[in-house]
């Protein structure tokens, strides 16, 4: 059964612009190794809380091991406001 990722962190608000660039290439790149189309997301009145959202993954061990090479690859934890993970949740069609 297909599962959606929802992934959230903190952005450092000093690396803001930077990031969002990254994670974009991040999007792309899984959307390459998976054929998962994610999106990014921000939440209102909190601009440097964000989340991506990979929706109907087909594949969930195929895509968690692109998923983590991807985030090591670009060092997204670098990004995120020190002592902060990426949160991720993973839900299931009803």
């Amino acid at each position: 059964m297909p599962c959606s990722y929802y992934i959230y962190y903190r952005v450092d608000p000093a690396r803001a612009s930077a990031s969002e660039l990254r994670i974009y290439e991040l999007l792309e790149g899984v959307r390459k190794a998976t054929g998962v189309s994610g999106r990014l997301m921000k939440k209102r009145g909190e601009p440097n809380l964000w989340m991506e959202v990979y929706e109907s993954v087909p594949n969930e061990a195929k895509f968690e091991w692109e998923l983590a090479t991807a985030v090591d690859r670009l060092k997204i934890q670098e990004l995120l406001l020190p002592g902060t993970p990426r949160h991720i949740e993973v839900f299931q069609d009803a």
